[in-house]
């Protein structure tokens, strides 16, 4: 099979021939380039005009004078998300060609084609994709028949976060490649000339750095940067302090998912994904978790139609092609819209709902070592006594600096709210002893296992109990997955003198991301963390939620759920 592909969702006017059995791609591509700020939607569009069907000609060209007249088997197009005026113009072209030349027509999602070209580039199985980009940034993993938001933005794409900030000094479009060089030459300076990314000896800037489970936040930072050159800070040292950061939190959420889903693959997608550094974080991460990472070639990254044309072509042998007639564009497309006919396989979560522990292990502790997504925990004791020693390590791909103080302030905030959140009437462990120097809390042992390996609607309805009364005294867990409730199963259920079962064990834990709030926006984002975290886990995650809720409404403040509705829809394209 051979699908000629066309991209065109924002700036770039591509097409491309995949040619399946050789597995070989053309790609021929028309950048707009702003002659200042950032895209002009308008602009774009008028580029878009001029430049698709001359790309398309090209690549047409070839394919006929390589293969002769039916040279193409099917049309593939970026159906969105996107510019509504660009993805019209690439539409039209499209259902035209498909017409044209008699094939069928496949509408792709440009955001789900990011993240299949690198698992087909690396081979990977069942990877965890991020996907960092100009509009969006997100963590997708497959489960249940789509791709599921592992985490994602609640503002601002990570290149656009970075794109405000060199608008704001006067660069020009893309602003990316220009923050990346001035980064890596501010490093060399501080770093006595080398300039291969090394950070140690560079200082840092204090810039917000936000994360909220598997989300995060970009608006925040953004301003900060813009405040700091109004300030006259050198501008590369902004750089440098902006990718540190930004990247960080990029790599720590990414960690934090192949954490609750057990996942050992990552791949990147996206144009942003082509910073050396970004790409040196991760593959650092993976190599401490003993994870495998791929990046796809730069041609790949960038907003391309070759993606486009290799999804196309894995779409169309599953049959899944679209009438024109009903092939209207979608600005809005959301990856987990898309129904994944083309790949079967086991969910992305290893574990949820078997009993059994990410590496197949009975889903019990034992005096081993147990590694989540920023610490490890060592269980030790008799069963009279046993304590949970919660030791957080070092980060290699973080700068010291943050690094350093990222986790003494989360050891801090961990034992001061893990008590507080117990005389709120919240089930936590004891905290027993505090190291800052080492970043070490040693705490009670409480439960027989993650809520991840025993999902059940008693437990979730128990969680919502708890956060309510957590948020009725003015905390925020911040991290709030299925990774941070303990349960104790075979506890549950038992009668009591009056005949009535008594309440299950569950317990919060992990308050490392935690705060003091009474604001309903924050207390709306703790239950999205937990709720997101079930609907990238369970086989059926409604009846799950659905009980959650109950539980908080039972206890709570109806106000946050209705707010809850309104943080859901603030994903990027929802």
């Amino acid at each position: 099979m051979r699908v000629l592909g066309i991209e065109g969702t924002a700036w770039c006017a591509s097409a491309a021939l995949y040619d399946a059995e050789t597995d070989s791609v053309l790609i021929e591509s028309d950048p707009y380039e702003p002659d200042s700020g950032g895209i002009h939607p308008r602009e774009a569009a008028e580029h878009m005009s001029e430049a698709i069907p001359a790309v398309v000609d090209r690549v047409l060209t070839a394919a006929e004078a390589e293969h002769g007249p039916d040279a193409v088997d099917a049309v593939a197009f970026s159906r969105g998300p996107g510019l509504g005026p660009c993805l019209r113009i690439v539409g039209t072209a499209a259902r035209s060609l498909a017409g044209t030349l008699d094939v069928p027509l496949v509408g792709v999602n440009h955001m789900v084609a990011h993240l299949e070209i690198g698992r087909h580039r690396s081979g990977f199985d069942n990877p965890v994709c991020l996907n960092a980009s100009g509009a969006n940034a997100h963590l997708l993993g497959y489960h249940d028949g789509r791709y599921r938001v592992l985490g994602e933005t609640m503002d601002a794409g990570v290149g656009n976060a970075i794109d405000k900030f060199t608008r704001h000094v006067g660069w020009s479009h893309p602003g990316g490649p220009k923050v990346e060089t001035a980064a890596a030459e501010f490093a060399a300076a501080a770093g006595g000339g080398e300039s291969d990314g090394e950070t140690a000896d560079a200082g840092l800037l204090d810039l917000p750095y936000v994360v909220k489970g598997m989300d995060f936040s970009f608006s925040g930072i953004s301003s900060a940067a813009n405040d700091a050159a109004d300030d006259g800070v050198p501008v590369e040292e902004i750089c440098f302090s902006l990718q540190e950061h930004v990247f960080a939190m990029l790599a720590e959420v990414s960690e934090r998912a192949l954490s609750l889903t057990g996942a050992d693959e990552l791949v990147l997608g996206g144009g942003v994904a082509q910073n050396d550094r970004l790409r040196e974080m991760l593959a650092a991460m993976c190599e401490a978790r003993g994870a495998d990472f791929f990046a796809p070639e730069p041609r790949f990254l960038r907003d391309n139609a070759g993606m486009i044309a290799v999804l196309g072509a894995k779409m169309a042998a599953a049959g899944d092609t679209v009438p024109i007639a009903e092939s209207a564009v979608d600005p809005n497309f959301r990856p987990d819209q898309v129904p994944v006919t083309w790949r079967g396989g086991e969910s992305v979560a290893r574990a949820p709902g078997s009993g059994m522990s990410a590496d197949g292990a009975p889903a019990r502790d034992s005096d081993a070592d147990r590694r989540g997504a920023e610490a490890t925990v060592t269980v030790t004791g008799s069963d009279g006594d046993r304590r949970a020693v919660k030791r957080r390590v070092e980060k290699s791909y973080r700068h010291p600096e943050l690094d350093r103080t990222l986790r003494r302030d989360r050891t801090v905030a961990e034992a001061r709210l893990t008590s507080e959140a117990r005389r709120a009437g919240v089930p936590t462990p004891l905290v027993s002893d505090v190291d800052l120097a080492t970043a070490t809390l040693t705490l009670q042992h409480v439960g027989e296992r993650d809520l991840a390996a025993a999902l059940d609607e008693r437990w979730t309805e128990a969680v919502g109990r708890h956060l309510a009364r957590l948020h009725g005294a003015g905390i925020v867990h911040g991290d709030p997955t299925t990774r941070n409730v303990r349960v104790s199963p075979e506890r549950a259920g038992s009668r009591g003198g009056n005949g009535e079962a008594d309440p299950p064990e569950t317990y919060l834990i992990d308050f490392g991301l935690g705060y003091h709030t009474g604001h309903v926006e924050d207390h709306a984002m703790d239950l999205h963390v937990f709720e997101g975290s079930v609907r990238a886990t369970a086989t059926d995650p409604d009846p799950l939620i659905a009980a959650f809720e109950a539980g908080y409404e039972a206890v709570g403040d109806g106000e946050v759920l209705e707010r809850l509705r309104d943080v859901a829809d603030r994903g990027r394209y929802r």
